[in-house]
């Protein structure tokens, strides 16, 4: 319309980002589009990570802001989305083993057998046989998934849990490997679309599984990388660590916001190094226990082949 007055605004500001694994980059007199009239500097931040499609971010400090008057260049970027066709499966699962130590503190799997081939030769006819086994173990060995129940008396357990948080969600990697420090916060998540997304973050701890590396400052997210996830629509968080929390205190925030939320956590993954970072399924559903918070999965992903 003739005369029509366009009031799209963008900020303008200088930046200086710190790498994880070292190294930085700055830059001056940098614009995004905005909606609205203003946005908040940690806002900004996840706006020019995700942009420059920045990752191992440590530290983001955004100078010189301002607002102005401008109309949009662009629109919003499409997110990628699985393909279809022939599939292949990975496996993201680590084998439970009789004596095998998941977490120090709690007591390995007892693995035996409750009726041996030899002893049902008896109930059988002649030539048929049959192996029953027996495992005693707690919830919390090998590749496990925790519902809001682990952390909430009042939140759902694992029979109360719907598939679609467990099975065929699109998935989309964070890729960790190599970084300085053990610490994970917003920062390193800031440029990864996460929506309606099953999370698995990359840190290539598993490298150390079954050794006592594995139980030593491994590497963990903070309360407001949690935070981050919940705000931004995660629909399942894992990692490839020994806990997704600090261990050094009792608090952990992450388990209490992420649970909190209803969104479901698996920690001890293996081999995320063979996804790509978007265009695959994961899944990982528990036994349909009722009153019970944690169990292992078979975690795996659907890639198209």
């Amino acid at each position: 319309m003739s005369g029509q007055t366009h009031t799209d605004k963008r900020v303008q500001f200088d930046f200086e980002i710190d790498f994880s694994n070292g190294g930085g980059i700055q830059g001056q007199g940098f614009r995004l589009d905005i909606e609205g009239a203003d946005i908040a500097d940690a806002e900004l931040a996840d706006f020019i990570v995700r942009d420059l499609r920045l990752l191992m971010v440590a530290e983001i400090r955004i100078l010189n802001k301002r607002i102005i008057s401008e109309r949009h260049k662009r629109g919003p970027a499409a997110s990628a989305q699985p393909g279809a066709g022939p599939q292949r499966f990975v496996d993201l699962s680590h084998t439970i083993e009789h004596g095998m130590i998941t977490y120090k503190g709690l007591p390995a799997p007892l693995i035996c057998d409750h009726l041996s081939r030899e002893q049902s030769r008896a109930l059988y006819a002649p030539g048929t046989e049959f192996a029953i086994g027996k495992i005693e173990m707690v919830s919390n060995t090998g590749t496990y998934l925790d519902s809001p129940y682990h952390r909430y008396a009042d939140g759902k357990d694992l029979s109360q849990l719907d598939l679609d948080t467990l099975a065929e969600m699109e998935g989309v990697v964070v890729r960790l490997t190599g970084m300085s420090g053990r610490v994970i916060s917003q920062s390193a998540l800031a440029a990864t679309e996460v929506r309606g997304k099953a999370v698995l973050v990359h840190t290539g701890w598993d490298a150390h599984w079954r050794t006592d590396q594995y139980f030593e400052n491994h590497p963990f997210l903070t309360r407001d990388a949690a935070l981050w996830l919940r705000d931004h629509g995660a629909r399942l968080v894992g990692i490839d660590s020994l806990n997704i929390d600090d261990t050094s205190d009792g608090h952990r925030p992450v388990h209490t916001t992420l649970l909190g939320a209803g969104i479901p956590i698996v920690e001890h993954l293996r081999g995320l190094e063979q996804l790509p970072i978007t265009g695959f399924r994961f899944s990982a559903v528990p036994v349909k226990v009722k009153g019970m918070g944690t169990f292992p999965v078979r975690a795996y992903a659907t890639l198209a082949d």
